[in-house]
C-alpha cells in the first residue's frame, strides 16, 4: 500500500469516528437539560475528532498535489 492509500484508510476512519462524536453531541443537545454536566466531555471529544480529521484531510491533499 502506498503512503496515499494509507492517508485515504486513516480518513476513512477519522471520519466515521467525526461523525460519531457529532451525533453524540448532537443527542446530548436534544437531552438538555439532562446530562448538562456532560456537555464539556462531549464536546471535547467532538473537537479533538474534528482537529484529527482536518489534519488528516490537509495532509492527504499535501501528498495527492
Amino acid at each position: 500500500m502506498d503512503d496515499i492509500d494509507v492517508l485515504k484508510a486513516e480518513l476513512k476512519k477519522l471520519n466515521a469516528r467525526a461523525t460519531q462524536a457529532k451525533m453524540d453531541l448532537h443527542d446530548l443537545s436534544e437531552e438538555l437539560p439532562t446530562n448538562w454536566e456532560r456537555i464539556p466531555e462531549v464536546a471535547k471529544v467532538a473537537h479533538e475528532a474534528h482537529v484529527a480529521l482536518m489534519a488528516a484531510r490537509k495532509r492527504l491533499a499535501e501528498v495527492s498535489t
